[in-house]
């Protein structure tokens, strides 16, 4: 053998080594700008989300061919963004994370299509895709490429929609048409003072229409969590941040094909919830928190809240029961008194078809007196947003169990995945009111001429709001009916839930053929 040969091949491997170790490290300079930002560096962010030492990337060679305006002096490798494989909880997962210190992250050819190739190998391996975002939007120095290149992410976003989880982590900057990618994901998760999103920045917003605002006030995380609706997750810092990414993946399956990760559980499965008997008033009008009947519900009061601090009026969450994951949609009486309006449809109906999607049972806990009312929310559409609450149930294919716990009023009651829309089973507490609305609403419309002829206008309303509740109102009545499978004991409601979803574990549903429905818009 050659030794000189062998000593060439040596001298390659070293220099191979060399500039693996100039990119793990980075510029050093750039590195502390983004420190300083409060921020951390790309591969910091990837050893955050994977498991140790199982990050694989794909194409960290590659450099951008473009020419113009002195870009063909700078050509770092990876340009910009940082893509591959690793694990999450052992789980495969693919990722693609943008590096600020390069470019600002900006998206060009080259950065685009490396993001391809990762959605393209996703999509092929039936395997979760986190983006985690800190880009400054299209790179303007090559023009309408960089244009092209996001078409190409949102075409594959869709692809992907509803086959595999795709999540997107805003950690920075994300504006313009970038800000489309995290909106066509299943959940946006974002950190406080460092992210933002928006599609026209305040110093296009102030010359166009004159209005002064900041950068965080226009599209920071927590205008996002409680105005817009646009992300799910709001964190203080993205260590918190990605290990709830981390959380959320070990309740998904890796794609539509299969089902969510079960995990073993030491809470029994016929635990007795007797603080429920206390937490939930007997009188309809009296609020009380439903995240406290959940907690009593779940595997160790533990659930993962989707949109926490948008449409409070109702609750979307992901829990485990018997270590199985199910989702969770619930009326908020703590919040409105529970109503539905506009905003709740908007973030239940998206929760509902997500399950739907990925194999998610639903268990829905009514505490509803209606729709709410107002000029605003008709003319805001409630029709057609309610319309989609109703859709996604009635579409959903997913084992479907519905409890009413008090009141269930009206076209509220039905949308809220009754019997008569699909559920598989439907059971309610002793303390249900199930109706076309309140006995006091229902006697002032049925009995209003006894009501006004009589010498005591006020005790005969009483007398027909008694009537009323006893007619048609008692907690029997749809279950006499068959509308309620059974009236349970509230402390029975976590045994319940169990043992029913066990049964309807294998239900099968045959779908018409057709190529999608046309949901409300």
């Amino acid at each position: 053998m050659d030794l000189g040969e062998n000593g060439a091949v040596r001298a390659k491997v070293a220099e191979l080594h060399a500039l693996r170790t100039a990119l793990a490290q980075g510029d050093h300079s750039a590195t502390e700008r983004q420190h300083a930002k409060g921020k951390l560096t790309v591969r910091e962010r990837i050893a955050l989300l994977l498991d140790e030492g199982s990050f694989q990337e794909v194409e960290p060679l590659r450099r951008h061919r473009a020419t113009g305006f002195g870009l063909d002096e700078v050509r770092p490798h990876t340009d910009g963004v940082v893509t591959g494989w690793g694990t999450v909880h052992g789980k495969p997962i693919f990722v693609y994370a943008h590096d600020f210190r390069i470019f600002g992250g900006s998206l060009g050819e080259a950065h685009a299509a490396k993001i391809h190739k990762i959605m393209d190998m996703a999509i092929k391996a039936g395997a979760p895709l986190v983006g985690l975002n800190d880009g400054a939007g299209a790179r303007i120095q090559e023009g309408v490429t960089a244009l092209a290149g996001y078409g190409g992410i949102f075409q594959r976003h869709v692809k992907a929609s509803g086959v595999i989880p795709q999540i997107s982590v805003i950690l920075g900057p994300c504006a313009g048409g970038a800000a489309y990618s995290p909106a066509l994901t299943d959940f946006v998760f974002m950190v406080r003072d460092t992210a933002q999103m928006f599609i026209t920045g305040p110093d296009v917003v102030r010359v166009v229409t004159g209005e002064q605002v900041d950068h965080d006030a226009l599209g920071g995380a927590d205008v996002h969590g409680e105005e817009s609706g646009v992300t799910h997750f709001v964190y203080d810092d993205e260590r918190a941040c990605l290990e709830d990414v981390r959380y959320l993946l070990s309740l998904l399956p890796s794609n539509n094909r299969e089902l969510p990760p079960r995990q073993p559980s030491d809470d029994p499965v016929d635990r007795p919830g007797k603080l429920l008997l206390d937490i939930v008033p007997a009188d309809t009008r009296r609020a009380y928190d439903m995240r406290r009947v959940i907690e009593e519900i779940v595997d160790d009061g533990e659930h993962l809240e989707v949109h926490e601090r948008w449409a409070t009026n109702i609750i979307c969450t992901l829990g485990r029961l018997a270590g199985e994951v199910v989702g969770f949609v619930a009326n908020q009486p703590a919040v409105l008194a529970g109503v539905l309006d506009i905003a709740a449809s908007e973030k239940a109906s998206r929760f509902v078809r997500l399950c739907d999607a990925f194999n998610i049972p639903l268990v829905t806990l009514l505490d509803v007196p209606g729709f709410l009312p107002g000029v605003a929310q008709e003319h805001g559409g409630i029709i057609r947003h309610g319309a989609k609450l109703l859709y996604a149930y009635c579409d959903a294919t997913v084992p479907r169990i519905s409890v009413v716990l008090r009141k269930a009023y009206g076209g509220a009651y039905i949308v809220m995945d009754s019997q008569s829309i699909g559920a598989d089973l439907c059971f309610a507490w002793p303390t249900n009111e199930i109706a076309v609305m309140g006995a006091e609403g229902a006697a002032n419309v049925i009995f209003r001429k006894q009501i006004a002829s009589a010498d005591d206008p006020e005790a005969m309303r009483r007398r027909m709001v008694k009537e009323y509740r006893t007619e048609l109102m008692h907690p029997y009545y749809a279950a006499e009916r068959g509308l309620v499978d059974d009236v349970i004991d509230p402390v029975d409601t976590r045994s319940v839930l169990i043992r029913s979803l066990s049964v309807l574990r294998r239900k099968h549903a045959d779908l018409p053929s057709r190529k999608h429905g046309n949901p409300p818009m």
